[in-house]
């Protein structure tokens, strides 16, 4: 788990919180410039799932990650498991970030029938497996896939139909990427002055974790 200047305070936490939760048995370790263990390949060699939580902007985040582009990517086309949420659903795409992705990102809320259309804390409706919900929002990604570069499962839909979660393989490994920010708890809904939707508990993260390990799980490195 990425926590550092490339990452907003409380973001590395929520996601960690719900990795914690996960039935996969996972203990959650913190990367970074500040942390006790760096971003570096021989600290991925032993890990199954990487994670990239949300942050400011992207290119100024990317500027400080860039230096770990080739790791991250031997990491997943080893075998290991990306999971990225909004900026890290960004820094799965091409311009600039990681390249994980069959395709690349854009900006949610400058596509054509997006709501919200601004980049302050906001609430975003998603399809996700059929089921109409409400997420946290903070100018998140959609995913532009490009199916001749390889499949690609949309887990979700923004309500202008264009995917707002993703889950893709890439070498041994797989990618799951997230615009909006399901990992987010009541107290981030309200800090915000926004109303806590009803279904907060559905913990669509959990869904996400599932899909990315699953689709890994014949790849070297899933335990």
């Amino acid at each position: 788990m990425y926590r550092g200047p490339a990452s907003t305070p409380g973001c590395p936490e929520a996601v960690a919180a719900a990795l914690t939760r996960s039935r996969w048995n996972l203990e959650v370790r913190y990367v970074g410039p500040r942390e006790r263990l760096p971003l570096e390949p021989g600290v991925l060699a032993g890990a199954r799932l990487y994670a990239q939580p949300g942050g400011g902007r992207l290119r100024k985040a990317y500027r400080k990650l860039k230096h770990s582009r080739a790791a991250v990517r031997e990491f997943v086309r080893s075998g290991g498991a990306y999971l990225g949420f909004c900026l890290g659903g960004y820094l799965a795409g091409d311009t600039p970030g990681f390249g994980l992705l069959p395709g690349d990102t854009d900006r949610f809320i400058s596509s054509p029938g997006a709501r919200p259309r601004h980049d302050g804390d906001s609430l975003v409706s998603v399809t996700w497996n059929g089921r109409r919900h409400q997420l946290y929002f903070q100018d998140g990604p959609w995913y532009d896939l490009d199916s001749s570069r390889g499949p690609a499962e949309v887990l979700a839909t923004y309500d202008n139909g264009l995917p707002a979660a993703v889950v893709a393989p890439f070498g041994l490994g797989a990618v799951g990427v997230v615009g909006p920010h399901p990992e987010a708890s009541p107290d981030w809904y309200l800090a915000s002055g926004l109303p806590v939707p009803a279904d907060v508990g559905a913990d669509l993260t959990q869904d996400l974790v599932d899909r990315v390990l699953q689709v890994g799980r014949g790849a070297r490195r899933v335990g």
